[in-house]
């Protein structure tokens, strides 16, 4: 199984508001950058959209290990809400809705083709990968919001 490293990371300027995403992918050397944007959008929509690209765009079963500055998604998907969320019908524990349930059930059928190990880093603390994933995103809200 090929190793893969990727870092995404979202940003949105206003909450909603105009949005963009950024993932850089890591193989054997070779690195490829991801990005884009979306008109009217969350932060939490474009951090989720990051990774839901990123894993799109491998070809086969890898064996990823994931870097991401939100906790939303890490812990979503660590500590199994995002799966508990889509057997209780997108309901959570508090009995209210689930957010963004069909980028969950892509995301998570995503995750199910690779295995997948998630590590969090705290954003805007100078991880260089974290902040190119941070430039790519903002290129991305900046597109989407002219």
């Amino acid at each position: 199984m090929k190793k893969v490293e990727i870092f995404t990371d979202g940003a949105c300027s206003g909450n909603p508001g105009p949005g963009g995403w950024g993932a850089l992918l890591r193989y054997n050397g070779h690195e490829k950058e991801l990005w884009g944007g979306e008109v009217n959008t969350t932060n939490n929509r474009m951090e989720m959209t990051a990774v839901i690209e990123a894993l799109k765009a491998l070809k086969e079963p890898c064996d990823v290990t994931l870097t991401s500055d939100s906790q939303y998604v890490c812990n979503a998907i660590t500590k199994g809400w995002a799966k508990k969320w889509q057997k209780n019908n997108w309901i959570k524990s508090d009995k209210s809705k689930a957010k963004n349930p069909e980028l969950w059930e892509e995301l998570l059928a995503l995750i199910d083709k690779h295995h997948i190990k998630i590590i969090w880093v705290k954003g805007h603390a100078g991880h260089p990968e974290n902040e190119r994933c941070d430039a790519l995103a903002r290129k991305g809200a900046e597109h989407a919001a002219k």
